[in-house]
């Protein structure tokens, strides 16, 4: 019988970034990993109430039903939604995913919830492509968990496909602009945003974290899974860190199959 295990992503639909880079990032594992994508609507990252409907539960149940038929062994929802609808958004989802099912569940955001506490994390900088009121939410979701930002960037664009045709040097200088302020680390929040083939180098140059969204989903998927993450290098130092954390740190977002 094979031995692969595999990972069920939930995908936005208008995503083109998350796909291939996780896609490479389970490579190094050949047939020891596979990963299986499932999309539902996502077309448009705002405030307005046609934006916030894209992210009702039952849609994606729908599409976790169908990830589920491949016998995945783990379910992750790769978006950051609950960035600013709160985690809380995301624990609901997750149990619901699990009790749908039967499968393990676990989300981009409450990856970074679990690595940003096990860091220590106090004072982030923040880097995304969304609007104003987004990043207002954000913010302030952190500030209520108890980390300030303490430097942020963002393009203004709400059109979610349009998030991919940012280039890494726009989203490098970004970056740049953020570490000037000394944070604990820095987040790159978005699954389709360029940021995760330039984090390496840039965590070299100002030695400091830098969690891409798409790469601290693949990561925190490996080790749920039961895989190592630090076999995949050239995407940052998250696979290496999640790689390193403490069984406990994951309690709330994921397990080993059964």
């Amino acid at each position: 019988m094979s031995q692969t295990r595999r990972v069920g992503m939930l995908t936005p639909s208008s995503n083109t970034v998350l796909e291939p880079y996780t896609a490479a990032m389970f490579a190094p594992f050949g047939e020891a990993a596979s990963v299986h994508f499932g999309r539902f609507r996502v077309t448009e990252i705002s405030m307005s109430e046609a934006s916030q409907d894209q992210f009702d539960d039952a849609p994606i149940i729908e599409a976790a039903h169908r990830l589920a038929e491949a016998r995945v062994h783990l379910i992750a929802w790769n978006g950051t939604s609950a960035s600013w609808l709160g985690l809380d958004k995301d624990r609901a989802l997750t149990a619901r995913i699990e009790a749908a099912t039967g499968i393990p569940a676990t989300s981009t955001m409450l990856s970074y919830d679990a690595v940003l506490r096990a860091l220590g994390v106090k004072r982030l900088g923040l880097v995304t492509p969304y609007i104003g009121e987004i990043q207002e939410r954000i913010v302030a979701n952190y500030a209520a968990g108890g980390i300030d930002v303490v430097a942020e960037r963002r393009r203004e664009e709400k059109d979610n496909f349009s998030f991919a045709t940012f280039g890494r040097d726009e989203i490098r200088a970004m970056v740049r602009d953020v570490a000037a302020s000394g944070p604990d680390a820095i987040a790159i929040v978005c699954t389709n945003f360029r940021g995760a083939p330039i984090a390496e180098a840039l965590e070299a140059e100002f030695a400091i974290p830098i969690i891409d969204s798409v790469a601290i989903t693949a990561a925190s998927a490996l080790r749920a899974v039961g895989l190592d993450p630090a076999q995949v290098a050239g995407w940052g130092s998250i696979f290496r860190t999640v790689a390193e954390m403490p069984a406990g740190a994951f309690d709330a977002m994921g397990r080993t199959p059964r």
